[in-house]
């Protein structure tokens, strides 16, 4: 065999090993590719799959947002309608004047949401003329020391439901009506930021403060009134701190012989005690309370005739207890004398059970100094500044207006 014949005889044998070698190269690549293909079809499909599923979550809050919304705007439009029954008066400070005064039922009890209350004025609080009978006529409100121009702060989210003038009262005075079932008046003003039927949030400006109507001094009347009916803010608002007494405050429809008399009192459930004074009478501390001189008499066991002493202490309200006819005596020292008074035994157990245990939950305020932030505050009274957002419902970037009392705890 020649040599030229073994060569081509070898070439040829190098072509076939070659040819047989690529080919299942060829196939590796072929499967690799398909499972390429197939994975890639399968993250695409997990992705759509993602994509999708966040997109019917962000439907899903946008909904819920859109309802919480609208159920707010709602509320504001039409605030305690189920309440006042759609009754809109622009006339007169209690609505249910008149022929109206059959148009509104009383519930017993109602249940106020003060969480979001904002205290009407910007300067430090000093209370002029307390809620209750001023020569010889009644003062429904409570008044507030301002001065002309002073900014003046709708106390609630709520409606205007009244911008009027009074010469012989009021002055220029405003009502508003709140979805949590109050409302305010806002008296003796010099000059509108609203108008009828404006919507307003808690703390938005209303009015400047003025001394217009009848009026013997700079300051302004503020009244909460609960289906027309006056109540001392007192009850609700504590005035010294510029913060409600509790988030929620119930009203309860004053009852005499087992009937509705409506008139309301605010209350915490709690029974109500009053320590006789020099000039008390049964009458005068009737009104104090919101109730009937002939519910104080059922409530002590006297009668309308009966001679009040200086320092007696006479049971003001329902509460939620039964008393017995265990008697007790207890002695306390007022105007440097020793007075003896009879009271139930279970019921001084049980109000100073109540009031212990409300101290225990008492919660801590701090009002605004001048120099105060949110990080401050939070270290001196060992918290923190997301906390202290979370308690008086703000933000981090909310400006502290001095005179403002937060929540601590």
């Amino acid at each position: 065999m020649s040599i030229k014949t073994l060569f081509f005889i070898c070439c040829a044998s190098a072509a076939v090993y070659v040819a047989t070698a690529k080919e299942p190269d060829n196939k590796d690549k072929e499967i690799q590719n398909t499972a390429t293909q197939l994975m890639d079809e399968r993250v695409s499909e997990l992705m759509a799959d993602r994509v999708g599923f966040k997109k019917d979550i962000a439907l899903q809050e946008l909904a819920a947002i859109d309802y919480d919304n609208t159920i707010s705007y709602e509320a504001l439009m039409y605030p305690a309608d189920e309440l006042y029954g759609s009754h809109w008066d622009n006339r007169f400070v209690n609505p249910f004047q008149g022929a109206m005064v059959n148009a509104v039922t009383f519930p017993d009890t109602y249940e106020i949401d003060c969480s979001s209350f904002v205290i009407p004025i910007d300067r430090e609080i000093k209370v002029t003329s307390k809620y209750g009978p001023r020569r010889r006529r009644m003062h429904r409100g409570i008044d507030l020391k301002v001065y002309v121009g002073d900014t003046i702060r709708a106390a609630f989210d709520g409606k205007v439901r009244i911008k009027n003038y009074e010469r012989g009262g009021y002055g220029y005075y405003l009502v508003l009506r709140h979805p949590n079932g109050l409302e305010t008046v806002y008296g003796h003003l010099s000059k509108f930021l609203v108008t009828e039927n404006d919507i307003v949030r808690a703390g938005e400006p209303i009015g400047l403060g003025g001394n217009t109507g009848r009026s013997t001094g700079l300051h302004l009347h503020f009244e909460t009134r609960f289906l027309g009916k006056d109540i001392d803010p007192a009850h609700i608002i504590d005035f010294e701190n510029g913060v409600p007494h509790q988030d929620k405050y119930v009203f309860r429809n004053v009852k005499s012989n087992g009937r509705s008399t409506n008139v309301y009192t605010a209350g915490n459930g709690q029974m109500e005690y009053h320590r006789v004074r020099s000039g008390d009478t049964l009458g005068k501390i009737a009104r104090m309370y919101g109730t009937t001189v002939n519910e104080l008499c059922r409530l002590n066991g006297i009668k309308s005739t009966t001679i009040l002493r200086v320092g007696q202490s006479l049971r003001c309200s329902e509460g939620g207890g039964t008393a017995t006819a265990t008697k007790a005596t207890t002695t306390q020292s007022t105007a440097n004398k020793t007075i003896k008074v009879e009271t139930n035994a279970s019921e001084v157990a049980s109000h100073q059970q109540n009031t212990s245990s409300d101290s225990e939950q008492t919660p801590v305020y701090h009002k605004i100094k001048e120099g105060d932030t949110l990080g401050a505050i939070a270290k001196k009274y060992g918290t923190t500044v997301s906390k202290l957002c979370e308690l008086n419902g703000i933000s981090k970037n909310t400006i502290l207006r001095l005179g403002r009392s937060i929540r601590c705890s």
